[in-house]
């Protein structure tokens, strides 16, 4: 049974996962190693090492995911567990959290730095997969189906709201969309929750507005973010600054880049070249050709993501597979928004090639629940005539 399980899994997909993960190593390492010297006063490759180690425990979390079943997250204990431990995280992120880039988003346990963030973006593509899929058969009634479950997904967002986050919501609420719009639902059902999701955004406004949180949340810096991203040239030197230099750093790279290392704006011009802004460096270094590779590889991980839940006869399969691979493309789509000027700069990183353990621990979690659900119903299709022991089926 194992050699049939080892035989099913999609191994274009892991190679592709692999190869992108390792130029997202390798960059970050370029991309940081001047910031890391000048800006925080530690070793060249600090972030290389840190990055490394999360590289390793990712591909560890990659391979336990692709090995359990993915059915055990349907389980009503398993959501109830993973949805207070997101809430909880959440709130301690509020009362204890640490902030950077202008949100109290961090947990710092010791040596160790959590972003509750990423691991509620999955638990919410969890739960709304499972619940959408367990009342198939009612889909369609509002109080019984849709509105639980949406409510408590605007209480997470909430939540983030006040810490705040807004490129974390935006990615939640079209994740959440994505869902919502494969679960098989009516399209006067679609109106109905469209018309609920504007009345809860416009119920957050008033009690961010009541409990004061609301010049925390439209303060100063964070509208700043709108001006330079409208109008980077008329302030370059402040609001803008980000942007035109990423401008630069794009421009300048040309077809084939200024060779590896060899990038300009990473050297205190172009801030977050690590993070947020690391595609503007491979663009510099590696060129339009580098730039290509990259989006490829990203491409073909959401579309083979999109493929294997077109091929999963699984309602729950389906869904967790369209919210994973949607969570990603739209991540992808934000960071490179603000990188080439398209949207307004939040602070989305590029996923599986950015900066930032927490992101990519969770995120090759997920895609590892990806080949998990492709290879089970591969497994199903080819050997479900030659299983003769019903135990070995459930067991896989």
């Amino acid at each position: 049974m194992f050699k049939r399980i080892v035989k099913c899994y999609d191994y274009k997909f892991i190679v592709a996962l692999i190869v992108l993960s390792l130029i997202g190593l390798v960059m970050v390492y370029s991309a940081s190693m001047v910031t890391a010297v000048s800006r925080y006063g530690v070793e060249g490759d600090y972030f290389y090492q840190k990055q490394k180690l999360a590289l390793v425990a990712g591909f560890f979390f990659f391979c336990v995911a692709a090995f359990i079943p993915y059915k055990i997250y349907r389980e009503k204990k398993i959501l109830k567990i993973l949805l207070v431990t997101v809430i909880t995280l959440l709130a301690l992120v509020l009362i204890f959290g640490h902030t950077a880039g202008n949100a109290q988003s961090w947990l710092i346990l010791g040596p160790i730095r959590i972003q509750p963030l990423e691991f509620t973006k999955l638990t919410i593509i969890v739960y709304l997969s499972a619940v959408f899929a367990n009342k198939q058969e009612y889909i369609n009634d509002l109080k019984r189906a849709i509105i639980p479950p949406i409510l408590i997904v605007f209480f997470i967002c909430f939540l983030i709201a006040l810490q705040p986050d807004y490129g974390g919501i935006l990615l939640i609420l079209g994740t959440v969309a994505a869902i919502v719009l494969c679960s098989g639902i009516s399209v006067k059902s679609m109106l109905k929750i469209a018309l609920l999701g504007v009345i809860g955004i416009i119920i957050m406004l008033v009690v961010l507005l009541l409990t004061g949180h609301i010049d925390t949340v439209f303060s100063p810096v964070r509208l700043a973010r709108f001006t330079g991203y409208l109008h980077p040239f008329e302030n370059q030197q402040g609001d803008g600054y980000q942007l035109v230099n990423s401008y630069l750093a794009i421009g300048t790279g040309g077809l084939f880049g200024q060779g590896l290392g060899q990038g300009i704006q990473k050297a205190g011009y172009l801030p977050e070249s690590h993070t947020d802004f690391i595609m503007a460096v491979i663009a510099e270094e590696l060129g339009f050709w580098g730039v290509l590779l990259v989006l490829g590889l990203l491409f073909f991980i959401i579309l083979q993501g999109l493929k294997i839940a077109k091929r999963c006869n699984d309602p729950f399969g389906a869904l967790l597979a369209i919210g994973i691979s949607v969570m990603i493309g739209i991540q992808a789509f934000v960071n490179l928004g603000a990188v080439t000027g398209l949207l307004p700069i939040t602070g989305v990183t590029l996923p599986f090639v950015s900066y930032g353990g927490s992101s990519l621990t969770l995120l090759m979690f997920a895609v590892g629940v990806l080949a998990n659900i492709s290879m089970f119903n591969k497994y199903e299709k080819k050997y479900k005539n030659k299983v003769t022991d019903p135990r070995e089926l459930k067991s896989v």
